[in-house]
């Protein structure tokens, strides 16, 4: 695969932004200390599940989790609170490929979906090996932001892991629709920053497993191979994200618009990367009732069958 060199560093700002800052802090910033693994209450392990569990929890930011090192993948189902919708959204957190911002990108938007009566599942994909101990770990990090040789990189686009649980989550949810009261033509799937290339990637290379709408947020807006039944797409992203300054124009948009496919697009005036569900008085809050809004002008929200 040819990546741009654009991309690539890129990709490694992703790897500094997901990293920085915590409330122990090394030299890099990075908190050197780890946690226990939280309690994850109606999860799944996928089939494409390795048999040794390598994970290394560590606080994030305001006290949230995060987690490295995934070899076994899961879906942690959020089940809706009052009157089900038939839609149903796979969440995928981002963190460069080398770790997942769990809660700030995952939990708390299944949770908001739930209260809105979408069944929601977070999706925790295989991410790239890192040093198991922790103080290592920041110190290659160190590395890596310095410029130096370091002990990992972030890659030059989805790794083919990551690539192949978000298929098998597309697959479980689909094939379990009856279990969870969902219609299993409205499944949907959305991530944040590396999980927004996920996102992409999914649509791109899922052929028949493909989500049936989608929602890279604060995506790589590189172009894009759109496929001829590629479906729905919201984009989300701040104007002075270091992702869309490296791109001349709005390649994606372009691409899915050129393709003749149905997008819908918001620039928001500031937000910087990695806003998550949007902080109360930033230009992004209230985003997510945007995307349930063309969720719903979609026909995805609607209980007549599709």
């Amino acid at each position: 695969m040819t990546t741009s060199p654009a991309l690539r560093c890129s990709m490694l700002c992703l790897g500094i932004a997901f990293f920085w800052g915590s409330s122990a802090i090394a030299q890099t910033g990075i908190s050197t200390e780890t946690i226990a693994a939280p309690a994850q209450p109606n999860t799944i392990t996928l089939p494409t599940a390795e048999k040794v569990d390598r994970e290394v929890w560590h606080p994030s930011d305001m006290g949230r989790y995060a987690v490295r090192n995934v070899t076994r993948p899961t879906l942690t189902v959020f089940q809706p609170i009052g009157k089900a919708l038939p839609a149903s959204v796979i969440i995928a957190p981002g963190g460069a490929f080398l770790g997942l911002e769990m809660d700030k990108e995952g939990w708390e938007v299944a949770r908001w979906f739930a209260n809105h009566g979408v069944t929601a599942f977070v999706l925790k994909y295989r991410t790239l090996p890192t040093p198991a101990d922790q103080k290592v770990f920041v110190a290659e990090l160190g590395k890596m932001i310095g410029g130096q040789k370091a002990a990992f990189a972030p890659p030059a686009d989805t790794p083919a892991e990551a690539l192949a649980d978000g298929i098998a989550a597309l697959r479980h949810v689909r094939a379990s629709s009856a279990r969870y009261g969902i219609d299993p033509e409205r499944v949907g799937f959305m991530g944040f920053s590396a999980g927004g290339f996920l996102t992409r990637s999914v649509v791109e290379k899922g052929g028949a497993d493909r989500p049936d709408f989608a929602a890279p947020i604060y995506p790589n807006m590189g172009p894009m191979t759109v496929p001829a039944d590629a479906p729905p797409m919201f984009v989300a992203i701040a104007a002075d994200d270091f992702l869309l300054a490296r791109q001349r124009g709005l390649p994606l948009i372009e691409n899915y618009r050129s393709a003749g496919k149905s997008i819908e697009f918001h620039l928001f005036s500031a937000g910087g990367h990695g806003f998550g569900a949007g902080p109360a008085g930033s230009p992004e809050e209230g985003w997510l009732e945007l995307l349930y809004r063309w969720m719903r002008t979609q026909g995805f929200l609607t209980t007549e069958k599709k």
